[in-house]
């Protein structure tokens, strides 16, 4: 799938499950068998923005690609690094996530941003918690995306 203008910030699941099935060139009727729905279910997947996981998995095996990964890329982009979240027992847990490990989708959608000018070296250093030196390093990896 073609990420480079995607908005990994709105997810509209749906339109990325019918846009794949057009790349792919598959037919509705072919589509509906295979979930064992009516053309109304499907176009109602489609118009959906998200999905339960046993259809997402379903959708991605159909389809070839980890569909879950585009949340993943999410979490990387946008979750906060620390939070507390105080629980019932007044015990305070921190949660942080890993952001390094970066997917090419993500590398693109970072380094399509700087290339158009819509935001700076600063500000995805800020926005994204991505340092300085994997910034410059995805910089002379990927020179064609500059």
């Amino acid at each position: 799938m073609n990420n480079k203008k995607f908005n990994f910030k709105h997810i509209h699941l749906g339109g990325l499950l019918k846009a794949r099935a057009e790349e792919l060139d598959l037919e509705s009727s072919f589509l509906c068998e295979f979930f064992g729905c009516e053309n109304q279910d499907l176009v109602s997947m489609y118009d959906s923005q998200t999905l339960d996981t046993a259809l997402i998995l379903k959708w991605s095996k159909l389809l070839g690609y980890d569909f879950f990964r585009i949340y993943s890329a999410h979490l990387i982009l946008y979750a906060p690094e620390v939070r507390k979240i105080e629980s019932k027992s007044k015990k305070i847990l921190e949660i942080s996530f890993r952001k390094n490990i970066y997917t090419k989708e993500i590398i693109d959608f970072i380094l399509e941003m700087l290339s158009t000018g819509q935001k700076s070296k600063g500000q995805i250093m800020q926005d994204y918690g991505i340092p300085n030196s994997t910034l410059h390093k995805w910089l002379d990896k990927y020179p064609n995306l500059k």
